[in-house]
């Protein structure tokens, strides 16, 4: 189970009930293609993300810059750069990180964003 707010599952006749209400951290990836940025986090980063510390708290969604933003989502400014980074909670947008210049920026920025997050422990 993804979610930063960790809840417990409770057992009913042999059936694992989960609250419709737990939402997770996640970390959305805005791109578009061609971008070179994008080829250089997806060649360094984009194998090893799912198994950090960062990518179990907060899972990766991609979302292509041209399409419309998911349902529900709110950001604090429009994305004008990929890639960009938005870590969201709720639905809200709680930081981003724009850009991507190499790995040691991008895991220290991915870090301090989760220390952002209202379900930070």
């Amino acid at each position: 189970m993804h979610a930063t707010r960790r809840s417990m599952m409770a057992w009913a006749g042999g059936l694992a009930l989960l609250p419709a209400t737990a939402e997770a951290a996640e970390m959305l990836l805005f791109e578009r293609p061609g971008c070179p940025w994008c080829r250089a986090w997806d060649a360094a980063i984009g194998p090893i993300y799912p198994r950090s510390e960062v990518g179990r708290r907060a899972p990766l969604r991609r979302i292509d810059l041209a399409a419309d933003l998911p349902p529900g989502l709110t950001l604090k400014r429009p994305i004008r750069y990929t890639p960009t980074f938005v870590l969201v909670e709720d639905g809200h947008e709680v930081g981003r990180i724009e850009g991507y210049p190499g790995e040691d920026f991008f895991w220290g920025r991915a870090e301090r964003l989760l220390g952002l997050s209202p379900a930070a422990p």
